[in-house]
């Protein structure tokens, strides 16, 4: 697109011969808001809060502008200049090498734009971020809109009020909970009180999986709210609600929109390794908002920031039922990856899913990489045909997971993709090659986290067959033997 600036409004316009992409402008005037103007409430819905392209919104560009001219629609810069320096005005890339060129037929000029978020939409020189300047929406809430009828442990208690008192202030709050201590409903309380006072919230999370989850979990409990679920592929991409739990990539539409953000799983893959995906987070939020992180491995950085007092956390060393974290066991296994070649597995692996058969008890195996665990199928299918595995591109994951929730998989192998967000209540767990550098302290960490959850079920093995110890081996089993030995001192574990 291209624009022209006249009578102190940009205007779209590719006939002038002095119109320029919208990146090429110096300045971008807002009208004033007309009080008198009567806006389409359907595009209220779709914008407020969000930051999206043309293409994304299925209404006409005369329309659009007839809203901005009266204050009600914002245009921003899709790519934005620091001297010569390109910025990605919605993922915040500022790294050439993730800006290319291409012939654009939309400006009729060589136009830069962001691969980093492609997948989100191309985002280039002549493309206006579109947002919302009006009212938002109005959202009905109940007086009492929790209605979870359950009772939360002492710790959950310590940090329910914490995270209360963080978003009623709008400050930041680290509650560092162990797996399975129910961080969830420890959220309930600060979410009844922030749609209480009329406050947007958002649970972004790393993993389409933990949405997956969270979803009827959140609808249960605030039955009477509208509550949008966004991953790749939902259909509550346009749906304007008071809570939303969507993936750390969805948040990439948003802007300045919630008055409240929790992230769950703050130190998961890919949220950790991916500026843009921090650039959303924070983009996402107001500029005055609350921010909540929940982690059960916060990294070395946070974890010196809450022990010197520079980051206000909450600890939570144990589970509701009051029975202590597995501790992993140290299994040497040899040169697992040698056998695995000539189609073997080790012994004392082999004798690990035997018991587990014939006590009928499921459990996870989890595998470094794909081909490794995809020939360790066929070896294992061997003693059980009904032996599954599963990875991030397994089309079929979904239905592999419900079918282990149902008890119709005994053993399902798995990459880390399962390390965390999902919840069997009997399983044991191990995980072969325990020494392959994909199995950090937070990763070994949440795996173990898997075993032991349900108060029907607290006790779990875990064991870390391996080919020579490593120090995140170490780390991750002092963790849970030091959180045990919290839990104990503040009376949460029972002896």
């Amino acid at each position: 697109m291209r624009f022209i600036i006249k009578d102190e409004l940009l205007i779209p316009s590719n006939t002038a011969e002095y119109s320029l992409p919208i990146t090429k402008i110096p300045t971008i005037p807002q009208p004033p808001l007309n009080p008198n103007f009567a806006y389409n409430p359907d595009l209220q819905q779709l914008l407020s809060g969000k930051q999206l392209l043309i293409d994304d919104i299925p209404f006409s560009i005369a329309d659009i502008q007839t809203h901005y001219q009266h204050g009600y629609v914002t245009y921003r810069k899709g790519i934005a200049y620091n001297g010569k320096q390109p910025i990605c005005a919605r993922c915040g890339n500022k790294d050439p090498m993730w800006f290319a060129t291409f012939p654009c037929a939309r400006c009729g000029e060589t136009c830069l734009y962001c691969r980093q978020c492609l997948m989100m939409g191309r985002i280039s020189e002549c493309t206006p971020l579109i947002g919302w300047n009006g009212p938002v929406p109005d959202t009905l809430s109940p007086m009492k809109p929790l209605e979870w009828r359950g009772m939360l442990s002492e710790g959950q208690r310590v940090a329910s009020r914490h995270v209360v008192e963080a978003i009623l202030a709008n400050q930041e709050h680290l509650i560092w909970a162990v797996c399975g201590a129910g961080k969830t409903e420890v959220l309930f309380e600060g979410i009844e009180e922030a749609l209480t006072a009329k406050r947007r919230i958002c649970i972004a999370t790393p993993r389409t999986d933990v949405v997956l989850e969270l979803t009827p979990r959140l609808k249960a409990a605030f039955p009477n709210i509208p509550v949008a679920s966004l991953y790749g592929g939902s259909e509550d991409r346009h749906l304007y609600a008071p809570l939303t739990i969507a993936t750390t990539h969805q948040l990439l539409r948003f802007y300045q929109a919630f008055d409240t953000v929790i992230l769950d799983e703050v130190d998961a893959f890919p949220y950790t390794v991916e500026k843009s995906l921090q650039h959303a987070v924070k983009q996402a939020r107001k500029p005055t908002s609350a921010m909540i992180y929940l982690t059960a491995t916060p990294n070395e950085r946070w974890q010196r920031e809450c022990r010197s007092g520079k980051r206000a956390f909450t600890t939570i060393p144990a589970r509701f039922h009051r029975h202590p974290l597995p501790v992993p066991g140290f299994v040497w296994c040899g040169n697992w990856q040698k056998r695995l070649q000539k189609n073997k597995l080790p012994p004392n692996v082999i004798q690990w899913i035997h018991h587990r058969i014939l006590a009928n008890k499921q459990a996870l195996l989890f595998f470094p990489r794909i081909p490794m665990m995809e020939k360790a199928l066929t070896i294992l299918r061997q003693i059980s045909p009904d032996i599954e595995a599963v990875h991030a591109e397994d089309p079929d994951r979904k239905n592999k997971v419900q079918k282990m929730r149902a008890k119709e998989i005994p053993i399902l192998l798995t990459t880390t993709i399962l390390e965390r967000g999902v919840t069997f209540p009997n399983i044991d767990v191990a995980v072969v090659g325990a020494e392959d550098t994909i199995f950090t302290e937070s990763a070994l960490v949440q795996i173990a986290g898997r075993a032991g959850r349900s108060k029907d079920h607290p006790e779990g093995g875990v064991t870390f067959f391996h080919y020579g110890k490593t120090d995140e081996m170490i780390k991750a089993r002092r963790q849970i033997v030091s959180m045990n030995q919290e839990g104990i001192k503040k009376g949460m574990i029972n002896q």
